[in-house]
């Protein structure tokens, strides 16, 4: 999702939920992202990964922005303007293993928090393997 404000372009990531990921920050935030289920669509996938990562809804129309491959998956993005304030944002939740391999259970928002960057911040933000979704969408006129 981007915004504009004071003529800039503003893209809105997320931050991954837990305590592996409380302190860390810069090259750790994302877009909202997820796994398709069968036979679902990519579009669909992130049009509903979105809303359960954030509790909001996108609109159309759709920008297609590519794909970034990391080591054991591949995200496919679009862009799409809307202007949700991060305050509101409710994300659905997961179980891991807390501490790790130790048998027990946490349950943990899959993110902590959502918020608004100009390009160059998020440049610093994202997860490097996602550059390449952030750069087309710089590309967009």
């Amino acid at each position: 999702m981007y915004r504009i404000r004071d003529s800039k372009r503003e893209v809105f990531l997320v931050h991954p939920g837990g305590p592996f990921w409380k302190n860390k920050d810069f090259g750790y935030w994302s877009i909202p992202k997820g796994e398709t289920h069968d036979g679902e669509g990519l579009l669909v996938t992130a049009v509903r990964e979105f809303e359960e990562e954030t509790n909001f809804k996108s609109t159309e129309p759709f920008f297609p922005l590519g794909s970034a491959k990391y080591p054991n998956k591949i995200v496919h993005a679009w862009a799409f303007q809307g202007d949700f304030d991060p305050a509101n944002l409710v994300s659905n939740t997961c179980e891991i293993d807390w501490p790790p391999h130790s048998g027990k259970r946490m349950t943990i928002p899959e993110v902590d928090r959502g918020e608004y960057f100009t390009i160059e911040q998020a440049k610093q933000k994202i997860y490097p393997y996602q550059m390449p979704i952030l750069e087309a969408f710089e590309k967009l006129a």
